[in-house]
This record gives structure tokens, C-alpha cells and sequence, in this order.
């Protein structure tokens, strides 16, 4: 698998929650998490986070991020995807960026890493 370069790509970073799901999948497929075992559940998951940021390579998600939180003090990051092809070209930076923007203010942000 051929690893892209950043300046191959354009990526568009968007708060929507319209992915379809297989998209989804491949996603987490092609990282090898074992939660693409389970399609509906992990789309209704993401779906139902306080915040979902996702990155697009035209029609194609590339990467995801999502996020917990009680909405005014707490927030946690649980999720932070890329697709190994588009590894190591910032798209992750630029979520948790995002993620810094969005929640600047909060008393506690926490990383859920394994």
C-alpha cells in the first residue's frame, strides 16, 4: 500500500454526521479495529457523540475523530482514525486542532489512548 503525500491530497475537514456506513467501515477495516465487526452499533455511536469530525479526500473518508463530553467541563477523545494510505500528512493534527478549538474552555479534556 502506497502511502500518499500531503501534497497529492486536498483534505476538507466537516462536522457532518451524514457518512454512509460502509464508508465507515472500511475505515475502521483498514485499521484493523474490531468495532467494524459491529456496523450499526459504531455508526449509532459516532452518530450520538457530542461531536464528530471527519476528513474527506473528495468523496472519500479518510479520517475520523469523535467526542464525549457533558457538554460544559468534561470532554473525552475517544476515537482518531486515519486511513493508512493518508498516515503521516497531518489529517490527524487537524482534527485534534479542531477538537482544541471546539472545546478551549473546558475544565478537563482527556485522551482515551490504546
Amino acid at each position: 500500500m502506497r502511502k500518499l503525500r500531503k501534497s497529492e491530497v486536498e483534505i476538507r475537514l466537516s462536522e457532518t454526521k451524514e457518512i454512509d456506513t460502509e464508508q465507515i467501515v472500511e475505515l475502521y477495516r483498514a485499521n484493523q479495529w474490531s468495532s467494524a465487526e459491529k456496523p450499526a452499533e459504531l455508526k449509532n455511536a459516532l452518530l450520538n457523540s457530542h461531536a464528530l469530525i471527519t476528513a474527506w479526500d473528495k468523496e472519500k473518508l479518510v479520517g475520523l475523530g469523535n467526542a464525549i463530553s457533558d457538554g460544559y467541563l468534561v470532554v473525552y477523545y475517544l476515537h482518531l482514525l486515519i486511513h493508512p494510505e493518508y498516515q503521516g500528512i497531518v489529517i490527524g493534527h487537524m482534527i485534534v486542532v479542531m477538537f482544541q478549538n471546539k472545546y478551549y474552555n473546558f475544565h478537563l479534556l482527556m485522551l482515551s489512548a490504546d
